[in-house]
């Protein structure tokens, strides 16, 4: 069995970032694991993420990440990468 967590690259005092967090949680509840990663913090992250935080990735063991939306809670993609079905 494979296991799922998501990724949601942020910043501090960015609304759309607490609005994303807030909006993941309330669809996914507890399921799965967030990290929520300060891209500030890290210049290779202002670089890649700057201008598009929040950005939302699902991560899948053994596959590569997807970037699932972001500024905003594409419910449709997170849903279909909770149902992708591995193994």
């Amino acid at each position: 069995m494979t296991s799922k967590r998501f990724i949601l690259y942020s910043r501090s005092y960015c609304h759309l970032c607490d609005d994303m967090l807030e909006a993941l949680r309330q669809l996914c509840g507890e399921a799965l694991p967030i990290d929520v990663i300060d891209v500030d913090l890290d210049g290779e992250l202002v670089e890649r993420y700057d201008e598009l935080v929040p950005v939302l990735i699902g991560i899948e063991d053994g596959h590569t990440p997807r970037q699932l939306c972001n500024y905003f809670l594409n419910e449709n993609n997170v849903r279909a990468f909770l149902a992708i079905q591995t193994g």
